[in-house]
């Protein structure tokens, strides 16, 4: 029994491995592509087609105020904001129109749903905002976002190309209000899913969205359905840049990082948030979720640690462990400090290791259920990604 973990913790060190090297060839033509677009934005400033930027709200949010000004705040000619929730007296829509007052020569407008038709609520607020929207590129930002000023010239320049239907922003975490729990969650958004949407890129180019910005043409929205077409998925992100890279269209991720606030600071919302989102991830794409045990280092590099210190070789189980271990702080350098600018150095050279172990603990738990608690409210998963009512 001892020999098999053995073999099977050897065996997760080998996958992992191969996973940390694809994830480190992938950076260098990261980074040359930014320099590119960077280069270009230099010589191309006068690409700024009018947009209109579509912001769903639930209820207020620590640092709401600040992270929605920052959006008023764009170096950029002509756009404008919806906002939306599903009644006027929202806490998050009072806060926006207080935002907008301030900002006068923006253009803003204060939308409502009502009781929303769809499980997804907010596909509901979408298709309220596109049909209101006065321009057709849509550039859609949760509101637990904060951009810097160059973020709209940033997200509009890969659609001079007419090929391009959508585009999308990796992230780095921002524990919002700090706290152990949030800078683990944090840690694991700057480098664990920055790392797995370069390898798929690398292996299957972008056939999706993330849900923190996305830019879509109007035109690509209403040729997929509108986004009805999310009306009953929890991952509505995956499925709208799903259904573009569908019709035969680029989505590209874009070389520009945005901030993504990390809003649960306490250890059972963060556990909560994370085993909702690896849930989501196993239904949208099971296939690959199955597989992304073995990206996994350190529950390993444990693994081998504890059955190499049975069977009497403790040194090669140190030299094991050191080595899962070192594996993750080349990915948390490579990927957290380089490709999205992270520049916690805590979380990445101390928590990234202890996050890469509780990320294997929340694959588990995806598997424990296939009810998820939103909102409020507890679904359960579908195949495929739908989402119903639990009963």
């Amino acid at each position: 029994m001892i020999y098999a973990l053995f073999v099977l913790a050897c065996f997760g060190l080998i996958t992992s491995t191969v996973f940390a090297g694809m994830v480190l060839w992938a950076v260098p033509g990261y980074l040359r592509e930014r320099r590119a677009a960077l280069q270009e934005l230099r010589q191309r400033p006068g690409f700024t087609p009018p947009l209109t930027l579509l912001k769903p709200l639930h209820g207020a949010e620590p640092e709401l105020e600040a992270h929605l000004a920052s959006f008023f705040e764009q170096d950029y000619p002509e756009y404008e904001i919806l906002f939306c929730a599903r009644q006027e007296d929202d806490a998050g829509l009072a806060i926006a129109r207080r935002v907008a007052a301030r900002y006068p020569q923006i253009s803003a407008r204060f939308l409502t749903t009502g009781e929303p038709p769809y499980i997804n609520a907010k596909a509901a607020s979408m298709e309220r905002m596109e049909s209101a929207a006065a321009y057709d590129l849509l550039v859609i930002s949760d509101s637990d976002v904060r951009v810097t000023p160059d973020y709209l010239r940033a997200v509009a320049l890969p659609f001079a190309d007419a090929r391009v239907g959508g585009s999308t922003c990796p992230y780095r975490g921002v524990a919002a209000e700090g706290g152990l729990w949030a800078r683990l969650e944090a840690v694991g958004m700057s480098v664990e899913m920055t790392a797995g949407v370069l390898v798929a890129r690398m292996m299957e180019g972008m056939q999706f969205t993330l849900g923190p910005t996305m830019t879509f043409r109007r035109e690509t929205i209403r040729r997929m359905g509108g986004f009805k077409v999310t009306a009953d998925y929890c991952a509505d992100d995956f499925v709208l840049g799903n259904e573009t890279w569908k019709l035969g269209q680029t989505v590209v991720l874009s070389h520009h990082a945005i901030d993504h606030m990390v809003i649960n600071s306490s250890f059972l919302a963060s556990m909560k948030h994370q085993v909702r989102w690896m849930k989501s991830t196993r239904f949208s794409r099971p296939k690959g979720h199955f597989g992304t045990a073995l990206t996994f280092s350190t529950p390993f590099g444990l693994l081998a640690l504890a059955a190499t210190w049975a069977l009497g070789h403790p040194c090669l189980g140190l030299a094991l462990l050191a080595w899962s271990i070192g594996t993750r702080l080349a990915m948390s350098i490579a990927v957290g400090r380089l490709v999205v600018q992270d520049r916690s150095w805590l979380g990445l050279l101390v928590l990234y290791p202890i996050r890469d172990l509780m990320g294997f603990c929340f694959w588990a738990a995806s598997y424990s259920s296939s009810r998820i608690l939103w909102r409020g409210h507890v679904f359960q998963l579908l195949p495929g990604g739908r989402m119903r009512a639990a009963e």
